[in-house]
């Protein structure tokens, strides 16, 4: 067993232990009423019901996942990189206990450090390890790459339906084997700016809140553009990506301040060559200041 797999082991069983608890605990305390009990079933009942009922109209596609991708989550189950990404997913749910984590944006300072990858394979992670619901949403509609990713091409999203052209439930589309869903883009107008902002964009996240477990949001860079600034304020929190040889120090830095400080959640390393088995993904996810980085 890998270092890596026995600290994701030592991991598990710590989550294991804490919900024992919690669960001790919980015994221990007052029982409410059977009213009040009865109220909190029939409303979780009820939105189980609602939720059968749209996840049944969402289409679902295959993926045909091109040769010589980065999907390793899908194709390469066993490597250390695809490791690090379940590593990932269980700090994340490790980090929701203490603060209200559904919503996670995936960006990077510019283009070309791996954030549309990283995205992908964590929403893999989440969904197969988790057994929840997890959306996974293409918002970098200027240049989309998540389709192409999953060799699913161009299909009507997120575009269509801030433009009236098409209902939310015809947009989202389960992917068969992934086990996730998945909102793409689009076919974005001139100006998707002016459409991001016309406020239709958080009505259009209110009922994927409450439909899915997990939505992580793969956005545009933060740099030069200011989409990004759209989609973060309606997550809940930010994991910033950036690569080695690429990332400027100053770059960083001026991501770091375009960013709402108190929703960072941490950065990822991509491209690391610090290790002798691969020179992947590196993780780090505790809360970092302007002058922190990864150096898992």
């Amino acid at each position: 067993m890998s270092a890596l797999a026995a600290a994701t082991e030592v991991l598990e069983l710590a989550e294991l232990h804490a919900v024992s608890q919690r669960e001790t605990a919980i015994q221990g305390e007052p029982q409410p009423a059977a009213t009040a009990v009865e109220a909190t079933g029939q409303s979780d009942l009820l939105l189980d019901t609602q939720r059968s009922e749209v996840f049944g109209q969402f289409q679902s596609l295959e993926v045909m996942i091109p040769p010589h991708n980065r999907l390793v989550c899908l194709t390469d189950n066993e490597s250390l990189a695809a490791e690090k990404f379940r590593f990932l997913g269980i700090s994340l749910q490790h980090l929701r206990r203490d603060r209200a984590l559904k919503k996670l944006l995936i960006t990077s300072t510019i283009p070309q450090e791996g954030k549309s990858t990283v995205s992908g394979n964590l929403a893999c992670a989440l969904a197969r390890r988790t057994q929840q619901r997890t959306l996974l949403i293409e918002g970098d509609v200027r240049r989309p790459s998540l389709s192409q990713m999953f060799g699913l091409g161009r299909i009507p999203g997120i575009c269509e339906c801030l433009q009236g052209e098409r209902d939310l439930k015809k947009s989202v589309y389960r992917l068969e084997g992934p086990g996730l869903w998945f909102l793409p883009a689009g076919i974005a107008p001139k100006n998707p700016l002016e459409l991001l902002q016309s406020g239709k964009l958080s009505a259009m996240m209110e009922p994927l809140t409450t439909w899915f477990d997990w939505i992580i949001i793969d956005s545009p860079p933060v740099m030069p553009l200011a989409d990004t600034s759209v989609w973060m304020r309606l997550a809940d929190g930010i994991l910033l990506v950036v690569r080695q040889g690429i990332t400027e120090k100053r770059q960083l830095q001026r991501g770091l301040d375009a960013l709402e400080p108190k929703k960072m959640i941490g950065a990822l390393l991509n491209g690391s060559r610090r290790s002798d088995r691969s020179d992947y993904y590196y993780t780090k996810v505790p809360s970092i200041g302007p002058n922190e980085g990864s150096k898992e």
